[in-house]
C-alpha cells in the first residue's frame, strides 16, 4: 500500500514479484556473467586480454640521440616552424581526384549549364554557346577540384620530416605492432619488409618488439636521401659503419621475385604518397604477395587515411589475383572484429575510424612535449584453415572512442562482430562485475567481450 497525491493504492504483490524476476532474469541473461577462468585467465581486470594500448611512448634512446645529433649538425633555420607547417600539410592532404570522378562531375556541370542556357535561348544552342559552356565547365572544375601537391623528399625536406614526424610515426607503428605481440605471442618473425620506410620507424618499432628474433630487415624507399638519413640514424648520427640494428638493407625498389616472402610487411604513411587508386591497388597486391604472416598498414587518422585503408581491405578480401602464389586466405586481424563493410563508411560518420597514442616528441628545444598521435591502421594475416566455429559465449568488440567512466556505469562506443556500431552503458548489475571492471580498465582502441545474450532474451520473452 502506498500514497500518491491524496489517493491510496494497493500494490499487487504477485505482479510486482513477476516484474522483478523478469527484470532480474533479463539482466542476468544479457550479462552471461564473465568468468575469470574463461576470459581473464587469472589476470587482473586492469590487464585483461583485450587491453592493447601502450602508455606514453618514448623514442629509443639511441634513435633520439642520433636524430638530435643529425639535426644539430645540419643547423636548419626555423626548424620548429617548418616542422609544424609540414605536419599540418601532411595531416590535411587529401587523395587526388580520380579521372572517372572528374568525368562524372564534368557531365553533371555540363547538363546543369545546358539547362540554364535552354531557359534563355529557346530557339536552340549553337556551336558558339556549346564552346562557352565547355569553357565554363573547365573553369568550374579547376576552381572546385582539389589539386594534390606531390612531395619530393630530398635531404632538406628529410631533415624537416625527421623533426616533424619521427616520434609520432614511431609511436603509431609501435602501437599497431604491439597488438600482434599481445594477441599472438607465439608469432616470432625472422624477416621484415618496410615499404616506404622513410626514416626507418618501422624497423625501429619492430626491433623494439622482436629484436631477438628478427634477422633480416629490408627497407624500401624511392628517395635515396631518405635512405641515407635512415642509415645515419642506425649508426648513431654518424657515418661510421657500426649500426645499432644489424642486417638492415636499403633498396629503392621492391624485390622482383613474387616467391620471396617476409614474415612481417609494414607500409606506414606510404599509401597516401601514391597519387591514384590504381597505383595503390597494385602496391597492395604486391605487398600482400610478399606477406608470409602479417601485413600492417598505418595512415593518418583522417577520413582519407581511413578510406585508403578500407580500399586496401576490400582489395585483398574481395579481388582475385590473376596468379596466386600463396593459397592461404586473408583474414582481418585488427582493428576490425569482422569482415563486413565498415559501418562508419556506410553511415558516413563525421569522425573516421581512428585511434590515439600519446608520445613524447623529439626535443628540439630543452623540453619534451607530450603529444597525441591520431592514426588509422589495418592488420591482415594469412590463415591456413577455414574460419573455425566459435565455442565461446562471447565475441570481441572494439572500443572506437573515448571510454566515459561515470558513477556505477561506463559509457562505451563499440564496433561489434556483427558489423554494427553500438552505444553501451556497462553496469555491474546488468553485465556482471567482471565485465564492468574490464570496461572501467579499458581505453579507446582496446577490445571488450560482448556476450551472446540475444537468444536468451527472446526465450525469456516467449516463456513469460
Amino acid at each position: 500500500m502506498y500514497l500518491l497525491g491524496s489517493r491510496m493504492y494497493v500494490k499487487c504483490t504477485r505482479c510486482h514479484v513477476a516484474l522483478f524476476l523478469k527484470d532480474a532474469q533479463r539482466c542476468q541473461s544479457s550479462a552471461a556473467h564473465l568468468e575469470q577462468d574463461d576470459f581473464l585467465k587469472g589476470a587482473p581486470h586492469r590487464k585483461h586480454p583485450g587491453v592493447i594500448n601502450l602508455k606514453t611512448v618514448h623514442l629509443p634512446e639511441q634513435l633520439q640521440v642520433a636524430a638530435q645529433s643529425i639535426l644539430k649538425r645540419a643547423d636548419v633555420k626555423s626548424l620548429s616552424e617548418k616542422a609544424h607547417k609540414l605536419s599540418n600539410f601532411l595531416w590535411s592532404r587529401k587523395r587526388a581526384t580520380e579521372t572517372s570522378q572528374l568525368r562524372e562531375k564534368a557531365v553533371l556541370l555540363e547538363n546543369k549549364f545546358l539547362e540554364q542556357v535552354r531557359d534563355i535561348h529557346t530557339d536552340g544552342i549553337d556551336h558558339k554557346l556549346e564552346a562557352q559552356i565547355r569553357k565554363r565547365v573547365l573553369s568550374e572544375l579547376k576552381r572546385t577540384t582539389y589539386h594534390r601537391t606531390p612531395l619530393r623528399y630530398d635531404e632538406d625536406l628529410g631533415l624537416v620530416y625527421m623533426a616533424a614526424r619521427l616520434a609520432g610515426g614511431y609511436a603509431a607503428v609501435l602501437r599497431a605492432l604491439n597488438e600482434i605481440k599481445k594477441r599472438d605471442p607465439v608469432f616470432v618473425p625472422y624477416s621484415l619488409l618496410d615499404f616506404g620506410s622513410g626514416l626507418g620507424t618501422g624497423t625501429w618499432a619492430s626491433h623494439t618488439l622482436w629484436g631477438d628474433s628478427l634477422k633480416e630487415y629490408v627497407c624500401v624507399d624511392s628517395s635515396g636521401d631518405m635512405n641515407t638519413l635512415a642509415e645515419q640514424l642506425l649508426s648513431g648520427g654518424n657515418e661510421v659503419d657500426n649500426p645499432v640494428i644489424k642486417q638492415v638493407y636499403f633498396r629503392q625498389f621492391l624485390p622482383v621475385s613474387p616467391k620471396v616472402q617476409f614474415d612481417l610487411v609494414i607500409a606506414a604513411f606510404s599509401l597516401s604518397e601514391l597519387a591514384t587508386l590504381d597505383e595503390r591497388v597494385n602496391v597492395i597486391f604486391t605487398l600482400w604477395r610478399k606477406t608470409n604472416s602479417y601485413l600492417v598498414l598505418v595512415e593518418n587518422g583522417t577520413k582519407d587515411g581511413h578510406q585508403m585503408l578500407m580500399e586496401a581491405r576490400d582489395t585483398i578480401l574481395k579481388r582475385e589475383e590473376e596468379v596466386k602464389h600463396d593459397l592461404r586466405r586473408p583474414s582481418v586481424f585488427a582493428p576490425c572484429t569482422h569482415e563486413l563493410p565498415c559501418p562508419k563508411l556506410i553511415k558516413q560518420h563525421v569522425v573516421p575510424c581512428n585511434f590515439s597514442q600519446f608520445y613524447y616528441s623529439l626535443p628540439l628545444s630543452r623540453s619534451q612535449e607530450r603529444q597525441q598521435e591520431k592514426f588509422s591502421y589495418l592488420i591482415i594475416s594469412r590463415s591456413d584453415e577455414e574460419k573455425p566455429q566459435k565455442t565461446e559465449h562471447w565475441d570481441m568488440a572494439r572500443l572506437i572512442s573515448h571510454v566515459r567512466r561515470r558513477p556505477r556505469h561506463v559509457q562505451c562506443q563499440l564496433c561489434c562482430a556483427n558489423g554494427e556500431l553500438k552505444q553501451l552503458a556497462v553496469t555491474a548489475r546488468c553485465h556482471g562485475k567482471d565485465m564492468y571492471r574490464c570496461a572501467r580498465s579499458s581505453e579507446w582502441g582496446d577490445l571488450l567481450p560482448m556476450f551472446h545474450a540475444e537468444d536468451d532474451d527472446t526465450k525469456n520473452d516467449k516463456t513469460q
